[in-house]
């Protein structure tokens, strides 16, 4: 098997609702229901995928197989991945890495999670053994001696805003307004798990977690799954689905480099130079400007990261992040629309299903979908502003994955879609699915006896 184009298509996408811990859903429904709906979304059944990616990060060995066995049996390659809060996305680059070396023609990435209530590390399973982070969270203290206050991820986050702040200007208030920004755009995405869009001053004025940030700045812990079904080129036209296929120009995953253990930054402490570069790259590889982005899901685990990744990803210089904030160049009106979906602080942020999540708000973004939420003011396909989605997400300890997408050239605005075969648009609609949806979309090698525990 060849891919002669090397091209690769998102084809399929489908997402749960980001929850508060503690729901009486398993990642099995989680994980059914994720893929269920992406393979309705692209029309075909589980015999049509070759090879599937899953990614949790709290979980015994081969969840992924007991998520997808209710869908099939039908003896695929299944590989389970953790990397972190990058693993979603870590699922897809490989999905989509097996498509563009010509070893599948169709491919599935999922992921979910179900957290425990509270800060990470709080219920920490392997407290008796080192945490594999402790040598970056000892640079990180380094860097930051000062950062005494909050559990550690809010505290070395923080600190990245604090050494932000301390070189080019700006403070809290603007971490207030990149929040409650995320908190608005929220509003319109019935999957998100905070809906109350907060003001400034509401944000400022939640419960302090470090001296920078207030609980609102924080992405919660969350439960959730999301879902990724990638082609290529022939399999698109082969399943006629040019009116909803969107293209990963380029994909790339990496991990750190020395500067994160030197202690010298902050910032380089939580992934700076790793997205830095990373973004270069990705850029590279395709071919594309910075202006010709319109609409971007980042990594907004809490509301310095955002800050610190807008001159990380190159969207503005590091001397200007703070104003670009205060021009409003992060929202609708603005150059970009960052997180429209509401981000990790809004949306949620279950740990193996974020970055999956991410592809799906910008797949739907680029189909034209996304209704309330839709940045179409910035998009011209054909060219120039709004021509790229971007995606970019971060796990310490640590991996980056940045995706670029954008809607191909052969996309044709007519006949059946995943709307239809869903019957509503799910990129801005929440339902949940049934029995006869997972009957449409299962393997003809499945097991009933599996399908009879399934909760829906």
């Amino acid at each position: 098997m060849v891919n002669e184009t090397g091209r690769v298509f998102i084809v399929g996408v489908g997402c749960t609702a980001f929850t508060k811990p503690g729901g009486l859903s398993q990642t099995n429904d989680m994980g059914l229901e994720a893929a269920t709906k992406a393979l309705l979304d692209a029309g075909i059944t589980y015999d049509a995928v070759e090879a599937a990616f899953v990614g949790y990060v709290y979980g015994a060995s081969t969840c992924g197989q007991a998520a997808l066995y209710q869908l099939g049996l039908t003896g695929i390659p299944i590989t389970n991945v953790n990397n972190n809060c990058a693993t979603g996305a870590t699922t897809l680059f490989h999905a989509a890495t097996l498509i563009r070396a010509g070893e599948a023609r169709c491919a599935l990435a999922l992921g979910f999670e179900r957290m425990a209530p509270g800060a990470l590390g709080a219920n920490d399973p392997w407290a008796d053994r080192p945490s594999p982070m402790q040598s970056l969270l000892v640079a990180a203290a380094r860097a930051a001696p000062d950062a005494d206050r909050g559990p550690p991820m809010p505290r070395v986050f923080g600190a990245s805003a604090a050494e932000y702040f301390k070189v080019y200007g700006g403070g809290v208030e603007h971490l207030a307004k990149i929040a409650s920004k995320n908190h608005k755009h929220a509003l319109n995405n019935p999957y998100a798990q905070f809906r109350a869009g907060y003001s400034e001053a509401e944000v400022l004025s939640s419960a302090q977690i470090t001296k920078e940030l207030t609980k609102f700045m924080c992405s919660p812990t969350s439960d959730g799954a999301a879902c990724c079904i990638v082609a290529n080129e022939p399999f698109v036209h082969a399943n006629k689905l040019e009116n909803q296929a969107i293209e990963m120009v380029a994909t790339a995953l990496s991990t750190d480099s020395p500067e994160a253990f030197e202690g010298r930054s902050a910032m380089d402490s939580v992934g700076y130079g790793m997205t830095r570069r990373l973004a270069d790259k990705v850029f590279t590889q395709a071919g594309a400007n910075r202006d010709d982005v319109g609409v971007v899901e980042l990594h907004d685990c809490f509301a310095a990261n955002e800050l610190i990744s807008y001159s990380a990803l190159g969207l503005c210089a590091i001397e200007d992040t703070h104003h670009f904030v205060e021009r409003g160049d992060n929202t609708y009106g603005g150059k970009y629309v960052i997180n429209p979906s509401g981000g990790l602080e809004a949306k949620g942020h279950p740990l193996g299903a974020t970055g999956l999540a991410m592809h799906f708000s910008i797949t739907m973004q680029l189909r034209n979908w996304a209704g309330p939420m839709q940045a179409s003011e910035l998009f011209d396909h054909k060219g120039g502003r709004g021509k790229y989605g971007l995606v970019h997400n971060i796990g310490l300890g640590g991996a980056a994955v940045i995706s670029l997408l954008q809607r191909p050239e052969f996309y044709r605005a007519s006949g059946l879609d995943g709307r239809d075969r869903l019957g509503y648009n799910h990129a801005h609609e929440l339902r949940p699915i049934t029995h006869a949806d997972v009957a449409k979309v299962k393997s003809t090698a499945h097991s009933e006896r599996l399908l009879q525990l399934a909760k829906l």
